[in-house]
């Protein structure tokens, strides 16, 4: 896969679940009830894993906890790729973006990352 984020991916196991998708014009698809597999994260978007089709350029409502008291951010996302699971073809891999998160919260990355250092 070709690297197009603008900040380094960390690993990360999160499991979400996403209810509902809509666009700024507020087009909305309800129900969408479809879990997903958050495999990396970084300071500008996450990636995941789902069986689920989900349309380019939708966003939804996340929150991702780093593990620590502090460390969970509640964002929007917009799925902005899709791709087939090389491993997995009943899988589709897709590359998100957060939309409009502060750079306060950079500080979460930074923790996670030094935690991960640690755990090496």
């Amino acid at each position: 896969m070709i690297e197009q984020r603008k900040h380094k991916r960390f690993p990360i196991s999160l499991e979400l679940h996403v209810s509902s998708l809509f666009k700024q014009d507020n087009v909305q698809i309800q129900n969408v009830n479809a879990p997903i597999v958050v495999t990396d994260v970084s300071k500008s978007g996450i990636g995941f894993k789902s069986s689920a089709r989900f349309p380019l350029h939708y966003y939804f409502n996340a929150c991702l906890n780093f593990g620590a008291p502090d460390s969970t951010i509640y964002c929007v996302v917009e799925i902005i790729r899709c791709n087939a699971d090389a491993n997995d073809p009943s899988l589709n891999r897709y590359g998100c973006q957060f939309v409009g998160l502060s750079p306060i919260f950079d500080y979460i990355f930074d923790e996670y990352e030094q935690r991960l250092s640690l755990d090496v």
